[in-house]
């Protein structure tokens, strides 16, 4: 699940307390908010595929192919073809600027982010085209200007993810989604959620190295602590991945979410743009510039905003 949890951080980007809130709902906002970011930082235009689907960096056990494969003339680079490998452990430390700390419509401050990730997946092959799913993750979130907002957020995630063939390649999805976010330097939780999540992606290749993927999702929340479910996201995205070379590729996230809020009337629709530039320096370690543009627009107009966020990535990831 390499390039999932890759994917996953992506588009990292900012989100903080919501400091319009009224006094009484402060700490309900806060929570909604910092969920929002842990969220965000996982990126849910992940765009997961079964395992060893392209743009991986072995497709059937062959090297992944790229636009320059005609210069090293017409024989086939093969790569070793590993027994399937269910594990993936991975460590990353995501760094970036947000323009907007606060997502607020007025006022922008702007803050420099690391948020130093680590996760254990296992993804047990049940049948060709059926994958099983666990994965647990902690990242860890600390600004700089604003120190006193960092937090820590552990996630659990089970669930299947199934490949139809005769249906152009559709993935599905279906997860289990644990969220518990805690308060920085403790393990002590201030807000937890349950939700599911279910996925419908359908890839298109361009040749040998492009590939456009069309997905749409649902992110239910079910049961929440200390308060009730929050909020529902609903999200249609389309991808662009191309690899230049067998290192290095470039991928592009558009993304489109609306975003219902139980406890009020309030909805909201972001659009995402996230560009990332990937280059493979080893088997194991990966190094990635990452850009991301957003805007929401609220039928409440206090909640509208704009942000940018550029940053950087270092992953080592190991499969085993």
């Amino acid at each position: 699940m390499t390039d999932r949890f890759l994917a996953r951080l992506d588009c990292l980007r900012l989100v903080c307390c919501a400091l319009l809130c009224l006094i009484p709902a402060r700490r309900t906002c806060a929570q909604t908010v910092q969920a929002n970011q842990a969220d965000l930082a996982r990126n849910r235009a992940e765009l997961t595929s079964a395992p060893n689907a392209f743009p991986s960096g072995v497709v059937e056990g062959h090297a992944a192919p790229s636009p320059n494969d005609s210069d090293l003339g017409e024989q086939e680079i093969l790569k070793r073809a590993e027994g399937y490998q269910p594990f993936t452990a991975s460590v990353a430390a995501p760094f970036y600027w947000t323009s907007n700390v606060a997502l607020v419509s007025t006022g922008e401050q702007s803050d420099f982010l690391v948020a130093p990730a680590a996760a254990l997946t296992y993804q047990p092959r049940i049948t060709n085209a059926l994958y099983g799913l666990l994965s647990v993750r902690e990242q860890l979130f600390y600004y700089d200007r604003f120190s006193n907002l960092n937090f820590g957020s552990f996630d659990v995630e089970a669930g299947l993810v199934y490949s139809l063939p005769q249906l152009h390649d559709l993935i599905l999805r279906g997860e289990y989604i644990y969220e518990r976010l805690t308060s920085k330097n403790s393990f002590h939780d201030f807000f937890s959620n349950h939700s599911l999540l279910l996925n419908a992606e359908l890839p298109f290749r361009l040749g040998r190295a492009q590939q456009f993927s069309l997905g749409a999702d649902a992110n239910i929340s079910f049961a929440a602590e200390p308060d009730p479910p929050q909020r529902s996201d609903y999200e249609v995205y389309l991808s662009y991945t191309v690899r230049l070379s067998r290192a290095f590729s470039l991928d592009t996230v558009g993304r489109v979410v609306l975003r219902d809020y139980y406890l009020s009337d309030r909805l909201d629709v972001s659009e995402i743009l996230a560009v990332t530039a990937n280059y493979n320096v080893t088997k194991f370690l990966t190094a990635s510039a990452i850009s991301t543009l957003a805007a929401s627009q609220s039928n409440h107009s206090v909640f509208d905003y704009q942000v940018a966020n550029v940053g950087g990535l270092v992953a080592l990831s190991v499969k085993f």
